[in-house]
């Protein structure tokens, strides 16, 4: 049932099929994104990050929740946009109420330019996508230290003597690992161009060629095949992970089609988060 595919570093393992239901685990960086759909393997992610309200990517959260009760694993951290936090909190007391067990979480909402710290060597920002509904993307990021360009060379025993000496040495400098935006507009791409630049992105292709025209896509802010081709030279990613594919097309249409127009250009880093034969899970 469950799709699994590499993206350089990364696991990316779940289930998304447009409209129906969509989450995706990935254990390296200790997050699920949205929460479609509950499966025991996709629960034990300690942040979950979610992208908007609809119930395609919202709707399996007090089952997630509930599983994760029944495993004794403590309460995760739930990331979702701050004006439905209050509205889901609420709900989840009373379900709390309904089944007489506590659905508890760590409840952040979050903000375009929001970060914050996952753990140690990872942080997360927050950054806007354009919906119907309000909704946000993430992109996981890790913060290093590295020595200034014209330091680079002297040995190591100077590198300290000048540290000693309160010389400023090193730079932070940022490694965008992964970015998830879905459910958007492609104009995502201007609004954030980090996107381009992240090592693995994961983006929304709901609609792959004529049985849903640009104008209807754009009209339920999703993104086109088409509008990814005009841009396929934009893309500077190592892997771009497409997902949220309609159920229009098969799984093996999806392949076909994908295969048949991308450039190879972009068809090299392409990984398509689909099956690659059979129908759609469920």
């Amino acid at each position: 049932m469950l799709t699994t595919v590499k993206a350089g570093p990364y696991t990316i393992r779940g289930v998304s099929v447009g409209g129906v239901y969509t989450s995706l685990h990935v254990p390296e960086l200790d997050c699920l994104f949205d929460a479609g759909i509950v499966a025991r393997s996709l629960v034990g992610a300690s942040n979950l990050l979610v992208s908007h309200g609809h119930s395609d990517h919202i709707g399996a959260l007090p089952a997630i929740f509930g599983v994760r009760g029944l495993l004794g694993q403590p309460k995760p951290r739930l990331f979702l946009p701050e004006q439905i936090r209050d509205a889901v909190q609420t709900t989840f007391e009373q379900l709390s109420h309904i089944q007489r067990y506590p659905l508890e979480a760590e409840w952040v909402g979050v903000k375009p330019g929001d970060e914050h710290q996952l753990r140690r060597d990872l942080s997360l920002r927050v950054f806007r996508t354009h919906h119907t509904v309000p909704s946000v993307g993430y992109q996981l990021f890790r913060r290093v230290q590295k020595l200034r360009a014209q330091y680079v060379g002297l040995p190591g025993k100077e590198i300290a003597e000048r540290r000693a000496a309160g010389q400023e040495l090193f730079q932070t400098v940022e490694h965008l690992e992964l970015a998830y935006a879905t459910d958007t507009l492609i104009r995502v791409l201007d609004t954030y161009p980090s996107l381009l630049a992240t090592r693995v992105l994961i983006l929304e292709c709901s609609f792959i060629d004529e049985r849903k025209s640009l104008a209807d896509s754009r009209a339920g802010c999703h993104v086109h095949l088409d509008e990814i081709l005009e841009r396929a030279s934009d893309f500077q990613n190592e892997h771009v992970v497409l997902m949220h594919f309609s159920q229009i097309a098969s799984p093996e249409e999806v392949h076909r089609t994908l295969a048949r127009r991308c450039p190879k250009s972009l068809w090299d880093r392409l990984i398509l988060f689909a099956p690659t034969a059979g129908q759609w899970p469920g």
